[in-house]
This record gives structure tokens, sequence and C-alpha cells, in this order.
């Protein structure tokens, strides 16, 4: 009966067991799980790094793109205008262009059409540039065939200048000689003097004290290169004391020679010349309101600035 009723010491029960391995497993999984979160997250962190350094790297080449297109664009843009510069300036270099003008309008079309594209590759823009490239040495060759026209124009420039020169010179020479020729020329000058008598009849005298007028006489010989038509002659009768006769009143002005010198003229007098005939006994006379004095009166006569002629009379 008492060792029925005698309680002896049991193991525990076989259901703690279990439960103790369920809490080992439960933190194998969470800490499963949390690795599995932490890798997740990592791989997307490097993933999302690994896309905006993708994302960087493509934005900086299609920056480099758009800089190397603007960059052509303004090379291109150089070209062109060169090209139209060259042609607008030079007449002779238009002519030559005309060959290639259908040639250079395709490819600038070409590089423009290029050029236009916002999104253009690498490739494009490669094959832009060697056509850029192809269009300034064109323009080059240009410049070149220029400066050699140019060189070539300056020659002829050179050469017409003395070419226009001597015509020049040969034009002037043979109007200066033509000139020289129609100038008329007198002969046969006389001048006396004369004193009025009171029935108006006119005596040759010698003597001052009786001179009233001097009288100039002469004759213009015939000229076969002066034109008809009314030559205009002045005269300058110069005193003994070398001043000239002249009074305003009495027709007395100023004349230039051929030299540029500016004389004071006594009288001047219109010829009705006729080509190839001569004049005879042109008289022109000077009424001096004061007395003559004596000694020697000389006469010039002057046409177109030259002296044609002269003469002298002396008084006592």
């Amino acid at each position: 009966m008492s060792q029925i009723n005698q309680i002896t010491p049991q193991d525990p029960p076989k259901n703690m067991q279990p439960k103790k391995n369920n809490s080992i497993a439960y933190w194998v999984v969470i800490l499963i799980l949390l690795a599995g979160c932490i890798y997740l997250f990592m791989s997307k962190s490097q993933m999302a790094e690994s896309n905006a350094a993708d994302q960087h790297l493509q934005q900086q080449k299609i920056d480099s793109l758009n800089t190397e297109q603007n960059a052509l664009q303004a090379d291109f843009d150089a070209a062109s205008a060169k090209i139209d510069q060259l042609v607008s300036q030079n007449a002779e270099m238009d002519s030559m262009m005309r060959g290639d003008r259908e040639a250079l309008k395709n490819l600038q079309s070409k590089i423009r059409s290029i050029l236009s594209r916002k999104n253009a590759s690498d490739a494009e823009l490669k094959e832009a540039k060697a056509l850029i490239a192809s269009l300034s040495d064109k323009t080059r060759e240009y410049e070149a065939r220029i400066a050699e026209l140019e060189k070539e124009n300056t020659v002829l420039t050179g050469q017409n200048k003395v070419l226009t020169q001597e015509r020049d010179s040969t034009v002037t020479q043979n109007i200066a000689i033509k000139q020289l020729a129609s100038v008329l020329h007198a002969s046969n000058i006389r001048m006396e003097a004369l004193h009025l008598k009171r029935n108006g009849k006119e005596k040759e005298t010698k003597k001052a004290k009786r001179a009233d007028v001097l009288r100039v006489t002469f004759d213009i010989d015939e000229n076969r290169i002066a034109e008809s038509g009314t030559k205009l002659v002045y005269m300058r009768i110069i005193a003994p004391d070398a001043t000239t006769l002249s009074n305003p009143v009495n027709g007395s002005g100023m004349m230039t020679t051929t030299k540029g010198d500016h004389l004071s003229y006594t009288l001047s007098k219109s010829i009705p010349l006729t080509q190839n005939q001569p004049m005879k006994n042109i008289i022109v006379d000077w009424n001096q309101e004061g007395d003559y004095v004596r000694g020697a009166y000389k006469i010039e006569i002057y046409n177109d600035g030259y002296t044609i002629g002269k003469g002298e009379v002396i008084l006592k």
C-alpha cells in the first residue's frame, strides 16, 4: 500500500521540448527573412546607384553630342557664310563656281539635314564633321583661286595704268600740240604815235609832247589748225618806266598767261577769224588822257595766254 502511494521523480513532459525547438526555428526564420530583406535592400540600392550612374553617363554623352552638334553647326554656318562672301565679292569667282553650284547645294543640304536632328547619333555627327571639313576645303580652294585672280588683276591693273598714263600723256601732248598750233601769230607789228589836229586829221609824230594817240597795227597770219570764229587778243603797252598803260574806263583789265602769271593789259580786240585765211591791218588805238613821256614804248600781243608778237616805238 505504501509503495503504491509513494511519488517518485519523473522526466519532464514530452510536450515541453518541442516548444523550445519551435522558438529556435522562429528566430532562424526571422533572421533569414531579415537577411533577405537586407539583401534585397542592398541589391535595390546598388541597382538604383547603378541606374543613376548609367543615366548620368547617358546624359553626359547626350550633352557631349549636343555640344559637338552645336560646334558643328557653328562651323557649318561659318563655312557657308564664307563661300557666300567669296562669291558676292568676286564676279569672276561666281562664274568659276557655276559648275560646282549644284554639288555645293547638295553638300550643304545634307549637312543641314543632319544638324537639324535633335537626337543625332555619334556616327551621324562624325559624318557631318567630315562633310563640313570638305566644305571648308572647298572654301580654302576658292580663297586661293581668288588670291591668284587678285594677283593677276593687280598685274593687269599696273599694266593698264602704265598704258593709260602713256595714252593720257600722248593725248595731253596732242592736245597741247594742237592748242599751241591753234594759237594765232601776229606779224608786221607797227606802233606809231599820232597827233590829232583841230580839223580832225591825224598826223604821225615822234615827239612825246605832241602825241595824242598810240596806234597799234598788225596782221594775223593764216592758221590751218585754228577753227573759224571770233578770237580774242590782248595788248600790253609798256611805258618807258616799265609800267603798263591801263585804264578800266578805256577797256583795260587783267589776263592770265600759260605760265599762270596774272598781268594787266592795256586793250583787247575781238577778231573774226576764218580758218586758213590771214587778217591784214588790224588797228587798235590807245587814247591817253595825260601826256606821254619820252622814251621807248613797247607793245606785246597775247592770244590764249601766249605771246604772239611784239613791237616798239620811240618818242623823243
